[in-house]
């Protein structure tokens, strides 16, 4: 096969992986919102934002030292931060395994993954169209 054949096939691959992926995130959630105590969510409050922010902090300093010494200036380099910022996917998949696991807290697990994902998806979401059209957008013109 050519090259050409190769890629028009890893397409087509990519294409319809993505379609199964758009399912199995409906089904993951679904899942998870099936699962969650909602009430234990909002009663984790305070211990749950404190969590989720000192972890958004390390994670943030992790993307620095991650960057630092590339050839990407400040603005890059803070975007890349930002779009570090969303977490979904991971939380709502990972987040169930103590409680299928039954560890004594894994209900406040779950309600600590879920409120991650709704405080970071739009914080990112934001974050990232602002950070975007105003940061990057102008360097590259």
């Amino acid at each position: 096969m050519s090259k050409d054949r190769y890629k028009v096939v890893g397409q087509r691959l990519a294409s319809k992986f993505n379609k199964i992926w758009v399912l199995a995130e409906i089904l993951l959630f679904v899942l998870i919102g099936v699962e969650v105590n909602i009430y234990l969510t909002l009663e984790s409050g305070l211990l749950g934002l404190t969590l989720i922010f000192l972890g958004l902090l390390a994670r943030s300093i992790g993307v620095l030292i991650s960057v630092h010494g590339t050839h990407l200036n400040w603005k890059e380099r803070f975007f890349s931060v930002i779009a570090y910022t969303p977490k979904a996917t991971v939380q709502a998949s990972i987040g169930a395994v103590p409680l299928a696991a039954g560890v004594e807290s894994g209900e406040l697990f779950l309600a600590i993954a879920v409120l991650s994902i709704v405080i970071t998806a739009p914080l990112g979401a934001v974050g990232i169209k602002f950070a975007g059209e105003n940061w990057l957008e102008k360097e590259m013109k």
